[in-house]
């Protein structure tokens, strides 16, 4: 590992640039925090181009791990270490890396190749949380989705809380983002994929969908869902019949029933 440069001051211009970038002024770059997410992104092919770690930080097989990235690797006191970090309790390294391109033609090739478990890829539209829209990545991540397009006016999959929720899934799966409505239909229509649409009123339950087929599966958002507009230009709707009169559920729970229920059935085919 190379030498390595102390940063005693909190108005370093690296620092400065670390917490605009923490909070999404940063352009291209992604803040990246927490060993889990550290060793991820290692993982994956992002660019890593700057990594800070706290005084005292001994885990040196990481930070060789991320010398062997980056060579602009910043050593800072911890008083100071907290007014960049994200969480309350940092464990100790933050990385700066270039956000991943857009993924549109990753799934395309995987829709192309059928390289994926399942032959669905995932819409969502106007998410505002991204704390949900991290965890909803993590399902979809799980279940074996081609990709995850996301819409205009959504949270950003890349800031700080949903690249936490997603715990690594926005590095491995492709991510398409902001989309209009319209657009993701048409382009569904050109790969021959259902649009199908989660809403509570709708008829079908989950299950009685044949998930063999192709579909883009579409969420709306956690305050309104989908508009009626949005529904009629759907070609099926579904829903996830409830008990006791609860009338919705989280939207990271619902994708996972939904998706799942696709993985068996196409399980039950292979």
């Amino acid at each position: 590992m190379g030498e390595i440069e102390k940063i005693t001051s909190r108005d370093n211009q690296h620092l400065v640039n670390a917490r605009k970038v923490r909070g999404g002024q940063g352009g291209n770059q992604i803040f990246i925090e927490g060993r889990r997410l550290v060793e991820e992104a290692l993982m994956s092919g992002i660019v890593i181009d700057e990594c800070f770690y706290v005084d005292g930080f001994r885990d040196r097989e990481l930070l060789a791990r991320i010398a062997a990235r980056t060579s602009r690797i910043y050593e800072i006191p911890e008083r100071i270490f907290r007014t960049v970090a994200d969480v309350e309790n940092p464990q100790g390294t933050i990385l700066l890396g270039q956000r991943p391109g857009n993924g549109r033609g990753i799934i395309e090739k995987r829709m192309g190749s059928q390289a994926t478990a399942l032959a669905a890829v995932l819409f969502l539209n106007e998410i505002s949380n991204p704390a949900n829209l991290g965890a909803i990545l993590r399902t979809a991540d799980a279940a074996g989705v081609a990709g995850v397009i996301v819409s205009e006016n959504s949270a950003d999959a890349f800031s700080p809380k949903g690249l936490r929720a997603a715990m690594g899934s926005s590095f491995r799966l492709p991510i398409w983002e902001n989309v209009e409505f319209d657009e993701v239909l048409r382009w569904a229509k050109k790969w021959n994929l259902t649009s199908t649409a989660a809403d509570v009123r709708a008829e079908k339950n989950y299950f009685e969908i044949d998930w063999r087929r192709p579909r883009l599966l579409i969420f709306g958002s956690e305050a309104h869902g989908l508009n009626k507009m949005e529904l009629t230009a759907v070609d099926e709707q579904l829903h996830i019949p409830m008990e006791n009169g609860v009338e919705s559920l989280n939207l990271a729970v619902s994708a996972g029933i939904i998706l799942f229920e696709a993985k068996r059935q196409n399980a039950e085919q292979s």
